[in-house]
């Protein structure tokens, strides 16, 4: 029971709202994205990758394309993370 579980939970849906400090104190967002396995979204890629920015890699990725499709909004950010401070991602979470 537990590896189907585990299966639905990875294609269930997720609602994020990213804000984006940049260098200086100003402020990107609140940017509404959803994610799942049937969405394309880079809401989650963004956080890792600038996770991993922050860790030392080098950034490879500087355009992220984040869709609301309950508002049909798609919004695409070209962001070079050398001038971002903090990436906030505030998750809805579904009650089990």
């Amino acid at each position: 029971m537990s590896d189907r579980s585990d299966r639905t939970d990875s294609k269930r849906l997720t609602n994020h709202e990213i804000t984006i400090a940049l260098v200086g104190g100003a402020v990107l967002g609140p940017f509404r994205a959803t994610w799942s396995t049937e969405i394309v979204s880079d809401v989650r890629e963004l956080s890792r990758d600038y996770d991993a920015f922050l860790q030392g890699a080098e950034q490879k990725r500087f355009k992220y394309h984040l869709h609301d499709p309950g508002k049909h909004v798609s919004h695409s950010l070209i962001i070079d993370f050398k001038h971002v401070t903090a990436v906030y991602d505030r998750v809805a979470l579904h009650e089990h």
